[in-house]
Parts: C-alpha cells; structure tokens; sequence
C-alpha cells in the first residue's frame, strides 16, 4: 500500500516545482482506491476521497494564495496514511502460499467447528451438504431406478426371522444384505440401516469386536427391522473391487465413497418400501467404516430420525480408506463438522479409549453440543466411551440399543437391552450369493463406470438452471469469490493475497490509463510480458496486470503431498488394486482435502477478477492456451464483469485431454467445457484473438 504513496505523478503532469503537485495527490489517491484491501477499506478510502479532491481544493486556494498550505497538509496526509498502513495487522501478503506448505491429511488435527448462530450454521450447513454431494458424483441425484428387490432364504427363530437380501441400485448393480424382523405381532416396526466396517468378513463379521448378526439379531428382538447391507467390494458386493480407482474416473466423481453412498440411499429407499416398517421412525448405526457411512447418511437424507456413528467421528483421523474419501469430500472441513449437520435429530457418538476416537468425549462432542445448543436441543446429542480399542463390541452394541429405545419409548422390554443367546447361522445361510449367481444383466466395473458416465452426461444435457450449474461448478472447482483481497504493490511488482486463505497471487503491474487488462499466459507473467497482445496494450496505454497464478511462473514450488507436480512413486508390477488406486488418488488421498492445481489457477484468476472489479469496474481479461480454460471457468463462476479475449484454447474431445489441459476431479460430472461455456455465453462477452469468433464448444467432443 506505502508504494501507492510514493507512486507520483500517476494521474496527471508532475510539476517539478513543488514538493507535491496536483497530478501526484490525483495518483495518490487513485492508487489508494486501487489497491486498499476490501477489511480496511473503510480508513483507506476516507484518506483517498480527502487526497481526489485536494485538486478542487488545491485550485480555489491558488487563486486565494493559500497553495503553499494546501501542500503542507497533503504531506502530513501522506504521512498519516504511512501510519494507517503499518497498522492494520494481518493484511500483509504472506511470504509463501499457504497451498504448498498447509497441506491437509488425513491425520491433520482439524479445527473445530464454531457457529455462533443459528443462521450462520444453516448456511454452512447447506453448503457443506451440497458440497458431499458434488464430491460423491450426486449433484443433481441420480435417477432412482426400480430396486427389483429379492428377498428370500428364511431363517425363522422364536422371536426374530433373517432373510437374504439382493437389491438393484442402479441398472446392473446389485447390492447384498440381510434382513432382520421382529416376530412381536406388530403391524409397523421403527427400521435400522446397518452398514458395516472394514472387518475381514463384512457385515457377517462374528467376532468379540466386532459382530453384524449379533447387532442385528438384538435390534429385531427390542422390534425394529433392521437391514444390513454390503460395502462394495465385500461378502455379496464382488461385482467391483473394494478398491479402484483412476484419474479418469476421478473426472466423472465416480469412486467407492460415491457408489457406496448411493448404496445406502437406495438400502434406505428398500427399508422404506416394507410393509412393516414406519417410515416415520427411521435410524442408521455403523462402525468405523461404517460409521463414515452413518454420518455421511444423515447428512444427505432427511429421512433419518436417530442415528449412532461408532468410533469413527475425530478431528485427529478422517478415515484412510479410499471408501472414506473422495475428491473435494473435506476440503475446510472435517467428520466433526458433517456428524453435526444431523442436528437436531437425536444422535449417539460411541468413542473408544484404544482408537482415534479416544478424545471424543472432551474435544468432538462438546464441539457438536454446541452446535446443537443452537437449536436449543443441547440433550438430543450423547457421547459413551468404552475402555477397548478399535470395535463395535458387545458394550458398544448395548449403549446404541439402550439409546435407541429412547428415541423410541415403549418398543422393547428392558430386559432385550442386553445381549444374550445370540446364535449366529453359518456364513453360507447369510450370503445372499451362497449357491446362487447374479443375474444375467449385471455390470463389471468398467460397465458400471460406462453407465454412471451415461447417466451424468444425460442429467447434464437437461438442466438449464444457471444458478444451480454455477454453484455446482464453484463447489467442484472448491473455489469462492473473495470478498476481501489484500494487494501489495513495488513498483511493478504486485501481489494479491485473499484474506484469512493467505495465498499468493504476484504479477506485474503496468501502469496506463483506461479499462484494466488481466494477462494471463500458462508460462506466466515474465513470458505474457514479451508476448504480442501485452505489445499492443501497451502501445494503447492501458493499465495491464500480469499474473503468475498458481504453479506458473515465479509460483513455481515444491507442494508437501502433490504428486501431480513431480514423478510418482514407482508401483510394484505385482501392486494391488489399492496401492493402484492410492496412486491415483494421490498419496495419502490428497485431492479429498487439498485443490488440484488447476482449481487453484482458476481461483487466483477469480481472486484478481474479484480485486481488479472492484476497483476499477468492468476489466479485459486476456489468455492464451491451458489458461484460456482456468480463465472461462473463472468467469463462468464469477458474477462480476469481465470480458474474455481468448486464442489458442485447447481441444478437450477425451478424458486424457482433460488430463493434460484441466485436470480437476469432478469436473466432467459438472459438465466440463460444455457447461461452463453455457453459462459463460449467457451473461458474459468473449473474443477470440488472432481468429474467428467460434463457441468453445467446438473444442468439445460430446
């Protein structure tokens, strides 16, 4: 900002006569007004009105011969403004980008959530919904396709009966799992999800840690039905491996956590559909895995009333699993936050002493109470610890039952609180597919990748709602139009900073008069500067701003956890399909809590569009090559004016060309090129340089 002060002589003649002449107080004040930082605009823009309109002033008092004073105060102005500068604390542009040296894992201890009200916390809570959606492939929801349900393999006990499950969740996809009912005579039982953990054997698992029937068979004695079901990959699930994964896939959303969702959104849609459940009365319980699977439920679908994620819920662990992560799923946020956007539905956190969730009861769950305090329903949250390591053991069962009845009074004897005479049937007499195929029609995974790419481009083709379009492309790209952008400027050096991300955004600075020209080159600024277009702006005298956005340039960087910017790991021949799909995901899943490098790009072309728009209204924003692509993105999010000017845009007619040129997860599954040129075309100007004027969806193979 003190460069502003210094920069003489901007906005008109410098009259070398006097100290401070006219000209020098109009770019004084022009500088001010174009670089002061939206948190402190208010001091800066006061000093910079004052100095505007000591011209007038300036001009009276000459003909009254008071010029002399006039000056002697706009130098004891300049020098206030000095002092207004070096005191505001914490808008300086950082040393280094916080994107290179802040990387999150999923061992981070993540900040707690703290909302203050209640609205507050509805927006964020929206958002953050939205936000799992977009990162699970289900932004808009997929369409729901009959479930073709087979149920049968009775086994009939005297208080409970067990059947074998096989539903349809998409064309071709199947799902396996139990079902377990009461035989108390009720017409309507309250209806449980359980989704289980990573244990060898699944949901069958039958173990003093972990047991799936003996939970299941508890819960239909105290009355409620309860349906069990597969992660993909295990026991009945085996049409796909548990873990894949490629970059290409990563384009289209399409992953294990995403299909597992869906998975369990459809299992809710199969529980709902029974005779003898109340629709009304619907909970889900899961551990570890599970309980990831819980909490992103309860997140996404309203109709669950009560819940209970077991040893899973941390702000020190976030799930390793690929199952547990996708691309964009945790960015600025955490497991803690998404299990509070249950609120203020009744739920029970289960913490072990052995495990990460060992610091539950005094960190997580009074951190969530808050949030329901908001609602005034503090007492609808509750936390147990069990003295174990990692489970979801018999005391850990009995803790979710007897909160469970709670939340449903008068349904069990007190005395069926407690476990006992469990008797498991043989692994065989559970499975769905024990002795049994799947039918004709089912899906290998590169089928059921083929169809979720079908699908979504469909749903792509019909939407017309440009609102809804651009918000999801913001949360695909998981960027923001800045409200607040600190500016440094030396000379002809500059650097924008949004506030409170501390990132870098450095360029040249190129002072002229008229409408602000934004040159963005793939090369970056010292490059763009040599090039033709920057010539001619040069020649008109227009203000022209330079960047290096993220990677480019003088950005250039080593980034703690990317991959994507040096060599990967060399795989064993004889690695398997988890260690293949870690490495495309990015060690350890990178890209589930940290932005692509070309989302971050398009940011920093947001941030400069947010600051120059701001200060200096309607801006040209110039780009050649890969950033001809970060820029129509960023204009096609941002709801400020620019006009684009726009050559040698690259041809994206495959995924791989996406790869190369734009490679941002999710970014297919949000319509790519296509979509951001629809919305683009519809409220923005754009040119083609050096070429005819041609849509960008030319360069688009559908």
């Amino acid at each position: 900002m003190r460069s502003a002060l210094r920069s003489m002589g901007k906005g008109g003649r410098h009259d070398k006569a006097c100290p401070i002449c006219l000209g020098c107080i109009f770019g004084v004040s022009r500088g001010l007004l174009m670089s002061a930082p939206q948190r402190v605009s208010r001091g800066f823009r006061r000093l910079a009105l004052f100095l505007a309109a000591i011209p007038l002033i300036a001009g009276i008092a000459s003909s009254i011969g008071l010029e002399q004073s006039i000056q002697l105060c706009a130098q004891d102005w300049i020098k206030k403004a000095d002092a207004l500068v070096a005191s505001q604390p914490g808008v300086h542009v950082p040393l280094e980008d916080a994107r290179n040296t802040n990387v999150t894992t999923v061992t981070t201890h993540m900040p707690l959530p703290e909302f203050t009200s209640l609205q507050a916390w509805e927006q964020r809570k929206l958002f953050l919904r939205n936000q799992i959606l977009v990162s699970a492939g289900l932004s808009p929801m997929p369409e729901k396709t009959p479930l073709h349900p087979q149920v049968f393999g009775k086994i009939e006990e005297k208080d409970y009966t067990i059947e074998k499950v096989l539903i349809e969740t998409l064309p071709g996809f199947y799902l396996g799992g139990n079902l377990y009912r009461p035989r108390n005579g009720r017409a309507k039982h309250p209806g449980v999800l359980n989704p289980h953990g990573h244990w060898p054997y699944g949901r069958l698992e039958n173990q003093p840690l972990y047991s799936g029937p003996a939970l299941g068979i508890s819960l239909a004695r105290q009355g409620y039905v309860v349906f069990a079901y597969d992660m993909v990959g295990y026991t009945d699930a085996m049409q796909l491996p548990h873990h894949f994964g490629s970059a290409e896939q990563r384009l289209w959303s399409f992953g294990p956590l995403g299909l597992q969702l869906w998975d369990s959104i459809r299992a809710l849609d199969f529980l709902a559909s029974l005779d003898d459940v109340d629709t009304t009365r619907l909970g889900v319980t899961g551990a570890s895995g599970g309980g990831t699977q819980t909490f992103l439920l309860t997140a996404v679908d309203d109709r669950v009333q009560f819940a209970s994620p077991v040893n899973m819920v941390s702000a020190i662990f976030q799930g390793g699993d690929l199952s547990e992560n996708a691309p964009g799923l945790r960015i600025n946020t955490s497991n803690v936050e998404i299990s509070a956007m249950f609120a203020p539905k009744p739920m029970l956190l289960v913490s072990a002493t052995g495990d990460w969730t060992h610091n539950v009861p005094k960190e997580e769950y009074p951190a969530i109470r808050k949030i329901y305090g908001l609602y005034g329903k503090g007492d609808q949250v509750e936390v147990v610890q069990i003295d174990a390591p990692h489970n979801f053991n018999e005391l850990s069962r009995e803790a979710v039952y007897r909160f469970f009845s709670r939340q449903n009074p008068g349904l069990s004897d007190s005395r069926e609180l407690t476990e006992h005479d469990i008797s498991v049937p043989p692994l065989q007499d559970m499975m769905a597919l024990s002795n049994r195929t799947l039918p004709a029609n089912a899906l290998d995974l590169d089928g059921v990748f083929h169809l979720w790419k079908e699908r979504g481009q469909a749903q792509n083709d019909k939407i017309e709602d440009q609102a809804f379009l651009r918000e999801r492309l913001l949360q695909t790209l998981a960027v923001e139009i800045p409200q607040d952008v600190i500016a440094e400027r030396n000379g002809t050096s500059i650097v924008l900073s949004r506030s409170g991300r501390n990132d870098r955004v450095p360029g040249i600075w190129i002072a002229g008069s008229g409408r602000l020209a934004i040159v963005v080159d793939p090369k970056g600024s010292t490059v763009a500067l040599e090039s033709d277009v920057v010539k001619r702006l040069r020649i008109e005298g227009r203000p022209v701003l330079l960047l290096d956005v993220f990677q480019t340039g003088a950005t250039k960087a080593p980034r703690a956890g990317d991959y994507a910017i040096g060599p990967p790991p060399k795989l064993a021949e004889d690695a398997d399909d988890m260690q293949r799909a870690e490495a495309a995901a990015g060690y350890p899943n990178f890209l589930t809590f940290n932005v692509s490098d070309d989302a971050a790009r398009v940011q920093d072309v947001l941030t400069t569009i947010a600051w120059s728009s701001r200060n200096s209204g309607n801006v040209d924003l110039f780009a050649t090559g890969d950033a001809a692509l970060w820029s129509v993105f960023a204009a096609a999010v941002s709801s400020l004016p620019v006009t684009l000017h726009l050559e040698n845009v690259p041809k994206l007619m495959s995924d791989a060309d996406y790869l190369e040129h734009f490679n941002v997860s999710g970014i297919l599954r949000a319509g790519g090129l296509l979509v951001a040129e629809k919305i683009v075309s519809r409220s923005r100007a754009i040119a083609f340089d050096g070429g005819p004027r041609t849509p960008l969806s030319s360069t688009v193979d559908r």
